[in-house]
C-alpha cells in the first residue's frame, strides 16, 4: 500500500511539473505574440503615412527609405517608435529596421519592402539569424 501511494505521488508530481512546463511556454509565446503585433503595427502605421503622403517613386524613396545608409526624414522620425516598441532594436546595429522603396516597371506605383528584427532578453542580439522578424510588402499606387 506504501509503493502504491509512494508510485502515485511520483505520477502527480510529474503531472504538475508538465503544467508549470506548459505555463512557461504560454508566457512565452503570448510574449512573442505581442511583439509581432507591435510589428505589425508599426509597418501598417508608415505605409499608412506613405499613402496620404506624395505617392510618386522617388518621393517615397528620398522621404522613408531607410536602413540601407541614407534615411529619409518619415523613417528618422518613425524610428525611435521602433525603438520603443521592440526590444533589442535600439544600439544593435545588426537589428535596425529596413524601408526599402522600388519602382513597379511599367507602372507608377511603388513596390514597399519593410522589415523589423528584435531580439527577447532570453537571446543573445548578434544577428539576424537569432533574432525574430516581421515582413511587410505593400504597393503604394
Amino acid at each position: 500500500m506504501l509503493l502504491e501511494a509512494l508510485i502515485a505521488i511520483l505520477i502527480f508530481s510529474l503531472g504538475i511539473l508538465a503544467i508549470v512546463g506548459l505555463q512557461a511556454a504560454a508566457i512565452r509565446n503570448s510574449g512573442d505574440a505581442k511583439f509581432r503585433a507591435d510589428a505589425s503595427l508599426l509597418a501598417n502605421e508608415l505605409i499608412a503615412q506613405m499613402w496620404v503622403s506624395d505617392r510618386t517613386p522617388a518621393a517615397l524613396q528620398t522621404k522613408f527609405q531607410g536602413g540601407q545608409g541614407t534615411n529619409g526624414s518619415a523613417y528618422t522620425a518613425w524610428l525611435p517608435d521602433v525603438y520603443t516598441a521592440l526590444p533589442g532594436v535600439s544600439g544593435v546595429a545588426v537589428n535596425q529596421p529596413t524601408v526599402a522603396v522600388s519602382s513597379v516597371p511599367n507602372s507608377s506605383s511603388s513596390l514597399v519592402t519593410i522589415t523589423l528584427f528584435w531580439t527577447t532578453q532570453s537571446q543573445p542580439a548578434l544577428t539576424h539569424t537569432l533574432a525574430h522578424k516581421y515582413v511587410a510588402v505593400a504597393q503604394i499606387f
